[in-house]
């Protein structure tokens, strides 16, 4: 289809919001997604940068659907289910005007929402149903018998933010949930996948059409020229000087005296007379970064502009945040946060986007600094490292800069070859089984066990789960009275069953705690899991609080504010690193091509660092003596695999003479061992590796097992570990670098 015949498809309504926004052409998404819902009946995957433009490409030729085509029954015609109630609350407001214009009401569903907006929905339920998945699972449950009339009219149901998804139960949850609304209005409905840009287009296609009857089509967005303004910053964190940028981070740099922490004054100047974004990758990091730079605004006597965003904050501390992002009169704002701003909800235009560190992944990177940049500028963002400066005597990998390395690495794979990474499918999900299990018996009520595992293991994220493991879940369950097996042989909720799926916490298939909920007088700050005793202090907020009274039955904490500043630390893992991130870190390591984007401080390190790998053995061999009986092995692996290597090297330990087995992240294994090593073990694990292929579930014991998952502690051992071995380990990458020659 032309753009032409795509444009005159468009009511009038939806030509005329063109035309008031100036639009000269349509965008490519746009374009895509119009002849894939005009010209076909498939699903519908759109991948493309922030800021493309998705929502509107999606919902044009929706809403032309719904004009063109009236109801014919009572229901909701759209289902759009996101990951967060932040991007359901945001994400209709540019389209507000042209959805009422076409008299199509949007209804809002989740913990925050009323429940008279609840009330008016189920008395007349039509028009678009914006959702979070865990308030999906309520009404699959607890409404069941009522969903073909809710859902009566239900057309398209359209994902938002499906790359964080796909690897998650939380978006195989969402899978389910679509596939048993289908069954249960007994039609196929079109699914439409709203992402940023994915590694492998068709493996995200086939999640999301899993169990659908129709086609999935994925468009393959067109290569984009980079137009990016990007800095990186190093400091030691012993720093008394540091550099500032003014409003270019590509300025020639000035020398300042430092009065709290060099890097932090650097990012204080980096962001302060701006509208920015600061991102780290923890909420600890987050907490400290903002009561840091209202640290320093108040040594300065500045005005405090820093506001804080992230998952454990009241909703009124983030939305004051978002409002504040978004209001054009405000001029200077800073908000410090984690993954939450990461995704598509619309803060308006920012000037920068600063980075504490370096993100984890390549899509993580292109998400952050594709929040700068929109309405026509070009994106910016600005990456500060700070470390503690290595001792003289400090063991070799403590000598790198670790996180600078692999900044550098996701840059220049993105730069160079277009790199993010692909989707991961998760094979064996016991958890979220167990979960669907007990959902599936709440809302259908009584199932013989043939038709409970026909219902659960037809549902696409359990297809790899053998019957037999089915079975020794059910019999735990019957064992653990979570379901009960009735006098004619059926299965129903069991008494445990029923206490587990009363509470709302259920809903979610992501590890929740029993938090406390933080209030200072009558307002809400946000919640924490430990409270300290009265009269202790604890770091949220980005502020220091003091315990005035503990309310333990309530589960609330009641504070006062006091001054200082504190570090806070949450449970929680850094996440997965692609093998592809780490040979690039060593190729950046052990080559000499120099960064335009590295500062002073920045280039300095690194050539130290590439010093410090030339004076060693590192580039010639993976194994490098550290002195004595110590050893490190660098073996350039990604999280799987590396997961694996250490297991096979702690199985094998004795027979290989080594012990004191230890890891930091993904990066380096040091042990203990006799005599020279370097000429055996390398030689040894090649030799045993090409005899036979290991059996992973050899690298676990049979006491062992390893809990992630939510419901994981119901799940057994057994189960457990053929999960861990199929979902956490990566055998191929692991055989590949030691199988052949190392």
């Amino acid at each position: 289809m032309t753009a032409d015949e795509i444009y005159r498809r468009f009511p009038s309504f939806i030509r005329e919001y063109i035309y008031r926004n100036q639009w000269q052409e349509l965008r490519e998404p746009q374009m895509q997604a119009a002849e894939v819902l005009f010209g076909s009946n498939d699903n519908l995957l759109l991948s493309s940068g922030t800021a493309s433009g998705k929502t509107e490409a999606a919902f044009f030729p929706i809403l032309a659907d719904l004009v063109d085509t009236p109801p014919k029954c009572e229901g909701v015609s759209v289902l759009y289910i996101a990951p967060l109630k932040s991007l359901i609350n945001d994400q209709f407001e540019r389209l507000e005007a042209l959805i009422e214009e076409a008299g199509i009401p949007v209804f809002h569903w989740h913990g925050d929402v009323a429940a008279s907006q609840k009330t008016k929905l189920m008395k007349n339920p039509r028009g678009i149903l914006q959702i979070t998945p865990e308030s999906l699972e309520s009404m699959l449950m607890r409404r069941s018998n009522d969903l073909p009339r809710i859902f009566g009219d239900l057309r398209y149901v359209v994902v938002d933010e499906i790359h964080t998804l796909i690897s998650s139960d939380r978006g195989n949850q969402i899978i389910c949930q679509i596939c048993r609304l289908e069954r249960k209005l007994q039609k196929s409905v079109r699914r439409i996948g709203l992402s940023a840009t994915i590694g492998d287009l068709r493996i995200a296609a086939d999640w999301l059409g899993g169990g659908s009857r129709r086609n999935t089509q994925a468009p393959v967005p067109s290569p984009v020229k980079l137009h990016w303004r990007l800095a990186m910053e190093h400091f030691y964190m012993q720093d008394q000087a540091f550099d500032q940028t003014e409003d270019n981070p590509c300025e020639k740099p000035k020398k300042k005296k430092a009065t709290l922490d060099a890097g932090y004054e650097f990012l204080y100047d980096s962001v302060k007379d701006q509208k920015s974004l600061v991102f780290s990758n923890s909420r600890e990091e987050t907490e400290y970064t903002t009561a840091t730079l209202r640290q320093i605004a108040e040594r300065r006597g500045e005005p405090d502009i820093f506001l804080i965003h992230h998952g454990d904050l009241s909703a009124s501390i983030r939305e004051d945040a978002e409002m504040k992002m978004k209001d054009e009169s405000v001029t200077r704002a800073v908000t410090c946060a984690t993954v939450t701003l990461e995704l598509g909800i619309d803060i308006g235009r920012l000037e920068r986007v600063a980075q504490m560190g370096a993100p984890t992944t390549v899509s993580g990177f292109l998400q952050r600094l594709g929040r700068s940049g929109r309405r026509g500028a070009p994106p910016e963002m600005m990456m500060v490292f700070r470390e503690e400066s290595p001792l003289p005597y400090a063991p070799l990998p403590q000598l790198l800069p670790w996180e600078l390395l692999r900044a550098i690495a996701i840059v220049d794979l993105y730069a160079k070859e277009r790199f993010i990474e692909p989707p991961r499918v998760r094979h064996l999900p016991f958890s979220l089984a167990y979960h669907q299990t007990l959902s599936i018996l709440a809302s259908s009520g009584e199932l013989t066990p043939r038709a409970l595992a026909d219902a659960v293991l037809t549902l696409p994220p359990f297809r790899e789960i053998p019957r037999e493991d089915y079975r020794q879940l059910l019999l735990a369950m019957l064992e653990n009275e979570d379901i009960e097996l009735t006098e004619g042989g059926g299965l129903i909720i069991g008494l445990k069953g029923e206490r587990l799926i009363s509470g709302f916490h259920f809903f979610a298939v992501f590890k929740d705690s029993y938090d406390y909920a933080v209030r200072c007088k009558s307002g809400e700050i946000g919640t924490i899991t430990n409270p300290p005793p009265v009269g202790d202090r604890f770091a949220l907020a980005g502020r220091v609080w003091q315990v005035t009274e503990l309310d333990m039955q309530r589960r609330l904490v009641y504070v006062e504010k006091v001054d200082g500043k504190m570090k806070v630390s949450w449970p929680g893992d850094g996440g997965e690193i692609h093998t592809r991130i780490l040979e690039k870190m060593r190729e950046v390591l052990f080559g000499e091509e120099e960064y335009p984007y590295l500062m002073p401080n920045a280039k300095k390190r690194l050539a130290t660092a590439r010093a410090v790998a030339k004076a060693t053995e590192m580039k010639n061999s993976m194994l490098v003596s550290l002195g004595g009986s110590s050893w490190v092995l660098f073996p350039w692996l990604g999280t799987l695999p590396f997961r694996t290597l250490k297991r096979y090297l702690k199985h094998h330990a004795k027979r290989f003479g080594i012990s004191d087995i230890q890891s930091e992240g993904c990066l380096y294994i040091t042990f203990k061992g006799k005599g020279d090593l370097r000429a055996t073990l390398l030689r040894e694990i090649r030799r045993d590796l090409d005899e036979h292929t290991p059996d992973l579930l050899e690298f676990l014991s049979e006491s062992e097992s390893p809990v992630r998952d939510k419901y994981d502690d119901y799940i057994p051992a057994e189960l457990l570990r053929k999960e861990y071995v199929a979902d956490r380990l990566g055998l191929d990458e692991f055989l590949t670098r030691f199988g052949g020659n190392p």
